[in-house]
């Protein structure tokens, strides 16, 4: 639990205590490549907290075609948020890209946070402000920017992503083909 309990220092200011009580309400859990965290249908009541390893939000289209829309890596707080916060059905799937060791906070934790956390509310705030920013940079650089400069972007967004998730999930991310992306990389080692 030291990650989580790093992750949290960082954002406020938290007493042993608080600390204690909020984490006891919270578990470790491990998935193995591939596993599904989180599935459409369901309303989602946890958030997970990513030790190691990597996963990836996908959504699919009336078609039957996933597209991956987010990855979460080490030490960052994941879930269907808008889903969780209005307890509705998930229309996204979390899948594990490799092993997966997480901390769970189900919704109890999370309500005990906010009710008796001093800083609880500054939290969830702050866990929020973070996902919200990176979807709105997601969608601006969906329209805002060119393949290529959204690639050129991808390893400061994703650390190492290129290592640890498979081409085609890279390239749904983005927004093109495969064989753009392949594209994309061939020039970039040219440089």
């Amino acid at each position: 639990m030291e990650q989580i309990k790093a992750a949290i220092r960082q954002m406020i200011r938290i007493s042993e205590d608080e600390m204690g009580v909020f984490l006891e309400k919270c578990f470790h859990r491990t998935y193995q490549k591939q596993d599904i965290l989180s599935k459409p249908g369901f309303v989602p009541n946890e958030i997970f907290f990513i030790n190691s390893g990597i996963l990836r939000v996908i959504v699919t289209d009336k078609d039957g075609a996933e597209h991956t829309i987010h990855f979460a890596l080490e030490n960052q707080f994941i879930a269907d948020y808008s889903s969780f916060i209005l307890k509705q059905a998930s229309l996204y799937t979390l899948q594990a890209l490799e092993d997966l060791n997480v901390v769970v906070l189900p919704r109890e934790a999370i309500d005990w946070g906010y009710q008796n956390m001093t800083q609880g509310d500054k939290l969830g705030r702050l866990i929020a402000e973070f996902y919200f920013i990176y979807q709105d940079n997601r969608i601006k650089n969906s329209y805002a920017r060119t393949p290529k400069e959204r690639y050129d972007t991808i390893d400061h967004v994703f650390p190492n992503i290129h290592n640890r998730v498979p081409q085609h999930m890279i390239a749904s991310y983005l927004g093109i083909t495969p064989v753009h992306l392949s594209r994309l990389k061939s020039a970039a080692m040219k440089k």
